[in-house]
């Protein structure tokens, strides 16, 4: 019992860490960057770009405004599932940490942006392309508002040679630390721990 309880603490830990981790990087960006602003970071390869994006990560949107609406809802039943499952699988004892890990590196990302959606637009004035974000303002009612993303690896140009590849960047969509953990948390799953989900 004890074990299982330090377990759920460390986890939690663990995701408030994330999440904290992930707003540091947005709230200053936010509130240092005009929308669209770049900083080279590692010369033309890493850069830091401000952009907010409406919908999902990446960039990705549909359906205006009822979409997004849609989305945080998405966002927040995801968030439960995760943190039920989580709380399930310490409660059973068998899930391997690295499992756990993977899970709340999700489920951290998830919060992340869910965060963005409910409050930004209620804590925060609009960014534009001339004026940087302050607190105190009220750009967008509660669950519209829109998910900051700062880190862009404009890597290389594909070759005007390469069939429908030709003069696009390798990897355009700007995105931001929380969808990294969804991602990273995802893929690690699928590659280290797909014996685990195959047998459940």
């Amino acid at each position: 019992m004890a074990r299982r309880k330090n377990t759920g603490w460390w986890l939690l830990g663990l995701g408030a860490l994330l999440v904290i981790i992930d707003q540091v990087f947005k709230v200053s960006v936010k509130t240092s960057f005009t929308l669209n602003e770049s900083v080279n970071v590692l010369g033309s390869w890493f850069r830091l770009s401000f952009v907010e994006n409406p919908g999902f990560a990446f960039g990705l949107s549909f359906g205006g405004t009822f979409g997004k609406v849609c989305l945080t809802l998405f966002r927040f039943v995801l968030f439960g599932v995760l943190v039920w499952w989580i709380h399930s699988l310490i409660k059973k004892n068998k899930a391997p940490n690295g499992v756990l890990i993977g899970l709340t590196l999700i489920t951290a990302g998830a919060f992340g942006n869910i965060i963005d959606c409910v409050l930004y637009g209620q804590i925060f004035s609009e960014s534009t392309m001339t004026q940087v974000a302050t607190f105190g303002g009220s750009y967008a009612p509660v669950m519209l508002g829109k998910v900051v993303d700062m880190f862009y690896f404009p890597l290389w140009t594909w070759p005007d040679w390469v069939p429908w590849l030709g003069g696009h960047i390798f990897f355009e969509p700007v995105f931001n630390f929380a969808d990294s953990c969804v991602t990273v948390g995802a893929i690690y799953l699928i590659i280290f721990h797909w014996r685990f989900f195959a047998k459940d």
